[in-house]
């Protein structure tokens, strides 16, 4: 799906995201990333919602962004408490979706100048 936005100078948006990717500003990324309005950060570890680490969720809390919207691929998955220790403990609110749903929040949010980051998984199919 190609998305439509009013995407401000200088930050970086979803454009658009299908089953094998995801593209920021036009840009397509086939594997995991992180993502806030500012900063992209490419090879986020996890290639599937099941490899999902609390090292991972760590990574993702050191942003320091006050909302995390994780994004566990094609469909709407929820980790385990354990997992999200990391951003519980430092009072982050994260809202787990889908990855689409996830894009489309995130751009919803970039957009009102929300300090936000989107975690979001691409499971390839093997």
């Amino acid at each position: 799906m190609k998305l439509h936005s009013t995407v401000t100078t200088g930050l970086l948006a979803i454009t658009a995201y299908d089953a094998e990717h995801i593209a920021v500003n036009g840009r397509r990324l086939t594997t995991s990333f992180l993502l806030m309005p500012q900063r992209l950060i490419e090879d986020w570890p996890p290639a599937s919602f099941d490899s999902l680490a609390t090292a991972d969720l760590q990574q993702v809390a050191d942003l320091g962004c006050p909302i995390v919207l994780l994004g566990t691929g094609p469909r709407q998955r929820f980790p385990a408490p354990a997992l999200l220790r990391p951003l519980i403990e430092r009072r982050i609110g994260v809202e787990v979706m889908d990855s689409y749903a996830a894009c489309r929040t995130y751009n919803i949010l970039m957009a009102e100048g929300r300090d936000v980051a989107a975690a979001l998984i691409i499971e390839c199919a093997t």
